[in-house]
């Protein structure tokens, strides 16, 4: 049974209409904006559209003027209600490899007096989920990540570090998140991953997708070194499944 949504359709501006779901973070949320971005980029193949989506949202810009903006929200109403439940989302698991290490997780010990928790329970609790990637953004591969263990959930910094480091994997709110280059930032930093989660010279700048799920691998000191040599002499191959 296909779970539809009261949507919200506004014009945005001239040349743009955005639809918004609840503001919720929610896989069944976040897999009908995408089964409804597949859609409508197959419905319109032949006409230049740009479409980009949140966790809750889809912002159509079709390039030219919108001249009959109530008439663009009757044929996104008639498109949305032939849509298949997630027929057309397909996704991959990827597994991640981070370092929990002290040297790279700053803010452990502060989330452990926090929360309460041995440092130990916070990196097992946190590796031992399987988040969905929701969006892509502030920076260019920075995956938003949702499903975060709730007793890890930790408001983000009220004066945000000036320089984490690339591969940092924070918590912020309730959703976790790794920094894709250098970057200030206001999450609390738990550990690092030496994957490359954005690159320029590849077809696919960033591996992952929203809607693909991300596992983390625990590694050692050692095992980090060992992966970062590997990528550098562009030998290290990430894994991923395709989910059925």
């Amino acid at each position: 049974m296909n779970l539809k949504y009261n949507l919200k359709y506004f014009q945005f501006n001239e040349r743009s209409i955005l639809i918004e779901w609840p503001p919720i973070i929610d896989d069944n949320v976040l897999f009908d904006v995408l089964n409804f971005k597949n859609k409508l980029l197959h419905k319109y193949i032949k006409v230049k559209v740009n479409i980009i989506n949140t966790y809750n949202s889809i912002l159509i810009n079709y390039g030219l003027t919108i001249e009959d903006v109530y008439g663009k929200f009757s044929e996104l109403k008639s498109i949305y209600s032939e849509l298949e439940e997630h027929s057309l989302v397909k996704q991959k698991i990827w597994e991640v490899p981070v370092c929990y290490d002290d040297c790279f997780g700053i803010d452990l010990v502060t989330l452990s007096k926090e929360k309460k928790l041995p440092v130990a329970e916070i990196v097992q609790r946190h590796y031992l989920q399987i988040y969905t990637v929701y969006f892509i953004g502030f920076l260019p591969g920075f995956l938003y990540l949702g499903g975060l263990d709730e007793s890890l959930h930790f408001n983000r910094k009220s004066s945000p570090n000036l320089n984490i480091k690339k591969g940092a994997v924070g918590i912020g709110g309730n959703q976790t998140g790794i920094y894709p280059q250098n970057s200030p930032g206001g999450w609390h930093i738990i550990g690092n991953s030496p994957i490359n989660f954005f690159d320029i010279k590849k077809d696919n700048p960033c591996f992952a997708k929203a809607g693909d799920k991300i596992k983390f691998l625990p590694v050692s000191m050692e095992e980090y070194i060992s992966i970062s040599k590997d990528i550098e002499s562009k030998t290290y191959n990430l894994k991923s499944l395709l989910i059925e």
